[in-house]
């Protein structure tokens, strides 16, 4: 038998995993892609807040499980791995507002099946509305279904992945859960939980991996939380040690000059002075030494 037959032989258990707040409409058009992928998900599950947050995605996506959690991106994640890490050997994390490029799973399974050392992936996007102006759900399934140009490049080592697809063999994250000292949003949770992740085997990025990442603003939190959790959640996860302190102190740092200089003239969606308000109550709670990423909760 040759590799790559012993390899096609060896299917893997994949399901993906959505939690989603406040984007019912929205979440019941990204699910419905699912099926359009050349190796569809053994399992879909998603993981609202509120029977709100799921409204109409039973009937429009027959087949997806659905559960309920406590409210916050952490905490609805684990209560995925909880359901999750006896019926299947990968789980893929995905935004709700993630479009995915039809041969995603497809070649998911193909890295995992021909790298055991591997336990964790995430991929090179086409376009990312979350860090350029969010891009309308039918412009970004039009992209997709035109056959927009795929990303290129060579796979690449990393210690962190990309929070709106990310996947991990599930043996690899026994013993591990999301922070839920990070509430709400939970800004960096994907950087803390696959640092931990990293230490247990290969991590890589590919472009074979891709799709669109809408970046849609809506159901997330205010201007004020988010300034404050870029702030607040870097120092906690420098003083927690999963996160690289050049690139967490950059990256606060960067934020805050940002919103500095845009705060002048903010982009119609971002609210920039919020941010910036934030940013600088995080960093006074700083200098008084009770800097906590959990005070947002209060803003």
């Amino acid at each position: 038998m040759t590799p790559e037959k012993s390899i096609e032989r060896r299917k893997l258990r994949i399901w993906a995993v959505v939690a989603s707040v406040g984007r019912a409409d929205l979440l019941c058009q990204t699910i419905a892609r699912y099926p359009l992928q050349s190796r569809p998900a053994d399992g879909v599950l998603v993981v609202g807040s509120d029977p709100q947050d799921v409204a109409g995605l039973a009937e429009a996506c027959p087949g997806v499980e659905i559960v309920l959690s406590e409210k916050g991106l952490c905490k609805q994640r684990n209560a995925a791995l909880r359901r999750l890490r006896e019926k299947c050997d990968v789980i893929v994390f995905f935004d709700d507002d993630f479009l995915l490029e039809e041969h995603y799973l497809e070649n998911l399974e193909r890295h995992f099946a021909a790298n055991s050392q591997l336990v964790g992936l995430t991929g090179v996007l086409i376009a990312d509305g979350a860090h350029t102006t969010p891009i309308d759900f039918a412009d970004g399934a039009r992209m997709l279904d035109s056959g927009a140009a795929l990303p290129y490049g060579r796979e690449e080592p990393i210690s962190w992945l990309y929070g709106c697809n990310m996947a991990f063999r599930t043996s690899a994250t026994e013993g591990l859960q999301f922070d839920e000292a990070l509430p709400l949003y939970g800004w960096q949770e994907d950087v803390d939980f696959s640092n931990q992740v990293a230490r247990k085997g290969q991590m890589i990025r590919s472009p074979s991996l891709t799709g669109i990442h809408l970046g849609t603003s809506g159901g997330r939190q205010s201007g004020l939380r988010l300034g404050y959790s870029q702030v607040s959640n870097i120092i906690y996860l420098l003083r927690k040690g999963t996160i690289d302190p050049w690139r967490g102190l950059s990256l606060m740092m960067r934020n805050i000059l940002m919103n500095c200089g845009r705060s002048l003239w903010p982009e119609p969606n971002i609210d920039r002075r919020g941010r910036l308000a934030g940013n600088f109550l995080a960093l006074a709670d700083l200098t008084r030494g009770r800097v906590d990423p959990g005070r947002i909760v209060s803003l």
